[in-house]
């Protein structure tokens, strides 16, 4: 059998939200890329940059708010350790 009109709405609303999570997820990870390459004066600016990424991707709930804290965590712990 083919595929049912409702199958392929389903396979391009997929293909949409996948994209649409991967430029959050890749901002996200540039964000934290800039904090752990940044000097002592410039970390904690970016620190507070990363955090509201960080928290903008989680509002949207392409990950966990448990993983949020976790890199916020991990980033936190970073910049206090330069």
């Amino acid at each position: 059998m083919g595929a049912s009109g409702s199958e392929l709405k389903r396979v391009r609303q997929s293909r949409r939200d996948n994209l649409r999570n991967r430029h959050y997820k890749s901002m996200m990870k540039t964000s934290i890329k800039k904090v752990l390459q940044a000097d002592k004066q410039e970390a904690s600016e970016f620190l507070n940059q990363a955090i509201t990424t960080i928290d903008r991707v989680c509002g949207k709930g392409i990950i966990h708010k448990n993983r949020a804290s976790h890199h916020k965590s991990k980033l936190t712990k970073y910049v206090n350790s330069l």
